[in-house]
């Protein structure tokens, strides 16, 4: 199975600043995503990082090879997680 995986040097780096730009906004001000222990929405925090990790990996030109972790950490994939992660922070923030 072929998934299509996005491997220029613009893609990179967008990947890369949204990656670093989000998680130390989380890092350095975790009340963007909650006010409270209690108000973590755990659901929307693990997609928020699975796009985090997925800029990472290609924001750091990683290719994986085989199609599951292609699928996985595909920056497509990684960008809508980080913009929607994104969105809900600005809304809700």
């Amino acid at each position: 199975m072929h998934v299509p995986y996005p491997h220029p040097l613009p893609a990179r780096l967008l990947s890369l600043t949204l990656a670093v730009t989000l998680a130390m906004l989380i890092l350095i001000y975790p009340r963007a995503i909650a006010v409270s222990i209690g108000d973590v929405r755990h659901g929307l925090l693990t997609l928020l990082m699975w796009g985090i990790a997925a800029g990472f990996v290609h924001g750091v030109g990683f290719v994986p090879r085989l199609w599951p972790w292609r699928l996985l950490f595909n920056p497509l994939l990684g960008w809508l997680l980080m913009g929607y992660g994104t969105w809900w922070i600005v809304v809700n923030g």
